[in-house]
């Protein structure tokens, strides 16, 4: 017949269970005290296109501008209200830009507190490439290191379905917020189907941050009629101008990432050169090539007197 266990050996195994006892008793009171942490992700070039289809009827950025800072602080204010228990650990802003080089709204939005500012790039059509692996890093990595507990996800891609099932493989619940469509819908189904709760926001959440410009004069002989029409001289010192602005704005490191281009700018780039030009002048310049190169000439010949 086997021997019986000791007392001491009891006394030991009793001891040891005791200890694993306070031990989970801890952990479990830590928990329970830990606040939960949420997110925001926000595909910006959705937001861009949803807002402007429904606040101003078009998707085309040039014709309306949008308060980034204004909708980010709406956003925050919403999660705050749909988790009140939560603290919010940051914003998450996705956009495109020609060789991830800020333009001057995305450096704007990079210096607000609590957001981050991810850049994918921009192909010739202007569509973005990026931006959905980039989110996916994030919500899974986060998810992972148990650094959130909830996603808001401001998103309709159906690519973004993986970044989805990433972060609840981990446990975190995955919230899919969207923008109300015109007609039919404007977030895959399959996205929809994935996610743990939806929430769309309707005209009347968005009219506030969506604002159409004025339409520019178009610089044609009527124009010229009312004030002087602009000469390349005149063209080429807003160029010069808008170049200075960028140099202080944006630093001469970003804006040395666009000498070895030479004389070409990146079509992005050179956009948001024109449109800064046009709000200076007052005046359109679309169709008028030789006005355009004065633009750009101004614009190099600044830079090159800096570097």
């Amino acid at each position: 017949m086997a021997d019986s266990p000791s007392s001491e050996h009891l006394h030991a195994i009793a001891a040891a269970v005791e200890r694993t006892n306070d031990l989970l008793t801890r952990v479990l009171a830590e928990v329970a005290t830990t606040p939960s942490t949420h997110a925001i992700f926000v595909d910006a070039g959705y937001v861009y296109a949803a807002a402007g289809r429904l606040v101003a009827g078009t998707e085309d950025r040039r014709t309306f501008d949008l308060d980034a800072e204004g909708l980010i602080e709406a956003f925050i204010d919403r999660a705050r209200t749909i988790f009140p228990d939560s603290r919010l650990l940051r914003v998450y802003w996705y956009d495109g830009a020609r060789r991830r080089i800020h333009t001057t709204e995305q450096q704007r939005i990079a210096e607000l507190p609590d957001v981050k500012v991810r850049l994918g790039n921009l192909n010739a059509s202007n569509q973005q490439k990026g931006v959905d692996s980039l989110i996916r890093t994030d919500l899974e990595s986060l998810a992972r290191h148990r650094a959130i507990s909830d996603a808001a996800l401001i998103g309709g891609d159906e690519d973004l379905v993986s970044a989805v099932e990433a972060a609840q493989g981990y446990g975190a619940r995955v919230h899919l917020w969207g923008i109300e469509a015109t007609g039919g819908r404007n977030q895959a189904e399959p996205l929809l189907w994935e996610v743990d709760s939806q929430r769309t926001f309707d005209l009347e959440f968005c009219k506030p941050y969506v604002t159409r410009r004025a339409a520019l004069e178009p610089f044609t002989d009527a124009a010229s009629a009312s004030r002087p029409a602009p000469g390349r001289d005149d063209v080429r010192f807003v160029g010069a101008q808008v170049a200075a602005q960028w140099l202080a704005s944006r630093g001469r490191d970003t804006v040395a990432e666009l000498l070895p281009g030479h004389p070409i700018l990146p079509g992005a780039v050179d956009q948001e050169l024109l449109v800064e030009a046009e709000a200076l002048l007052g005046l359109s310049l679309r169709g008028h090539a030789d006005l355009r190169r004065a633009l750009r000439d101004g614009f190099w010949d600044h830079l090159q007197t800096q570097f």
